[in-house]
């Protein structure tokens, strides 16, 4: 590797470089990480739903550690195991992860002193975890078992949130392609997605993830959906037994047995349908109405039908649909929603495009944990270290909504996206010095978001106090 690198001059002063300042993180805003996950004890809780069987006398790596350095990393941009080989190193993540001795000068084997943190073999070995461990294990000694405990954790989140239980909340269920491109487990080929993928079934209650499931494309996404429905719902229920909940979704989970499954336990549903020619038949007068509207005014137009429908074969019963009859300046374009809510309370107008049509967000939060948390990272072998992986960036997800929420409220970052956070509050260059009595973080003077900074750790302090 190259010791210096030479750059355009400057008039008539060579300019050199070399990656020789020693242990200065880039990475400064996990001071605010750190307040925040240790106040929460979110590592703790998610910690707790694996088992250690490793022998304790030669542990220097908890799980808990393990679990904060992978979690961390992926908030602030790495989400390759193999940068952790020199994350290792950064005093700063150590601190953040819970290290008392951030450089490592203390470890028992000289050959470990000096890094503080797990290598990427040591972390790889979570996602190798199993369910049972074998008593002649040598490598494998980390488990976690598949009981939900992990899942609970978002929704528990969740709860903890609100002070008072709100008086209606609604379920966002949605599934996204989530593309593979070696020989994983689990691989099988879409045909809308036209490639090789997994197909993620997220649920979402506005900003709050409350589950992430990683499933096969050779299933529908609604397979899945009623399952996942009733282990979220039963636990919000078991907390706010009176709260009314309403599942939203698009045509994918309009289905007979999620529909059945809301009516059977007191839910609403709110659900695209899709179209057919006995559904475009029926709004073929709104329709018309709709290209007249469009037509004289040169602008698009939507006309509103509200009626009963069942289907010939797959639906159990009638139900309430809303037609939406809308014509552009040059086509149809026909939209069905399905729902069990009363005229009386949403007309349908009011229902699509108030209710049905804000689950648009959702697709953002999905596509925030996908790009910028590293969600569809899912190239490991087997379908298990995978599902571990989306429920890492779904706990990173978890935290920056919690960062959001309790220490940028009130500021400009307040609705920013992950990226935006990262660049704007995380990226810090920062020197870390030690001595007996304190640990030291020297932070860039010359940040332009210091005002954020300093508001967001005020923000803090009272909310965990």
């Amino acid at each position: 590797m190259r010791a210096e690198f030479d750059f355009q001059p400057a008039g008539r002063r060579r300019v050199e470089a070399a990656f020789d300042a020693g242990r200065v993180s880039s990475d400064g805003g996990l001071l605010l990480l750190r307040e925040l996950t240790k106040s929460s004890g979110v590592f703790r809780r998610f910690a707790s739903c694996f088992r250690d069987h490793r022998d304790p006398s030669r542990i220097e790596h908890t799980v808990e550690e393990l679990l904060a350095q992978r979690v961390l990393g992926l908030l602030c941009g790495y989400e390759d195991l193999n940068d952790h080989d020199t994350l290792r190193d950064d005093a700063l993540l150590a601190l953040a992860v819970g290290k008392a001795d951030p450089t490592g000068e203390q470890r028992k084997r000289e050959r470990d002193r000096g890094h503080a943190l797990a290598g990427k073999s040591t972390l790889n070995r979570l996602e190798l975890a199993t369910p049972l461990v074998a008593g002649d294990e040598r490598y494998k000694k980390i488990s976690y078992d598949d009981d939900h405990g992990i899942q609970r954790l978002f929704v528990d989140t969740f709860l903890a949130a609100h002070a008072e239980a709100p008086a209606e909340i609604v379920l966002d269920l949605d599934a996204t392609d989530d593309p593979v491109h070696g020989q994983q487990e689990g691989r099988f080929f879409h045909g809308f997605y036209d490639g090789y993928c997994y197909l993620p079934l997220y649920v979402f209650c506005g900003d709050f993830l409350l589950g992430a499931a990683l499933n096969t494309a050779d299933e529908q996404p609604v397979s899945h959906a009623v399952e996942e429905l009733e282990r979220i719902v039963g636990q919000i229920l078991a907390r706010w037994p009176d709260v009314r909940i309403i599942v939203r979704g698009d045509s994918g989970f309009c289905r007979d047995e999620v529909m059945r499954w809301c009516e059977d336990n007191g839910l609403f549903f709110v659900l695209g349908l899709q179209k057919n020619s006995r559904l475009v038949a029926e709004i073929e007068d709104e329709m018309n109405e709709a290209r007249a509207i469009a037509e004289r005014t040169g602008k698009n137009a939507r006309v509103f039908k509200d009626f009963r429908y069942e289907t010939n074969r797959s639906w159990s019963c009638e139900r309430r649909v809303i037609g939406k009859a809308e014509y552009t300046t040059d086509k149809e374009n026909p939209r069905f929603v399905a729902t069990n809510l009363s005229c009386d309370e949403y007309d349908a107008r009011g229902l699509y495009e108030d209710l049905y049509c804000a689950r648009g967000d959702m697709e953002n939060r999905i596509k925030e944990q996908q790009l910028g948390l590293f969600a569809d990272r899912t190239s490991a072998h087997t379908l298990r270290a995978n599902q571990l992986r989306l429920w890492l960036s779904s706990v990173a997800y978890m935290i920056l909504n919690e960062l959001r929420r309790l220490a940028l409220v009130g500021t400009e970052l307040a609705h920013a996206q992950v990226s935006t956070i990262r660049t704007r509050l995380l990226k810090i260059g920062a020197i870390v010095t030690t001595s007996v009595r304190r640990i030291y973080v020297s932070l860039s003077s010359v940040f332009p978001f210091q005002h954020v900074w300093w508001r967001a750790l005020d923000n803090l302090r009272p909310a965990h106090s």
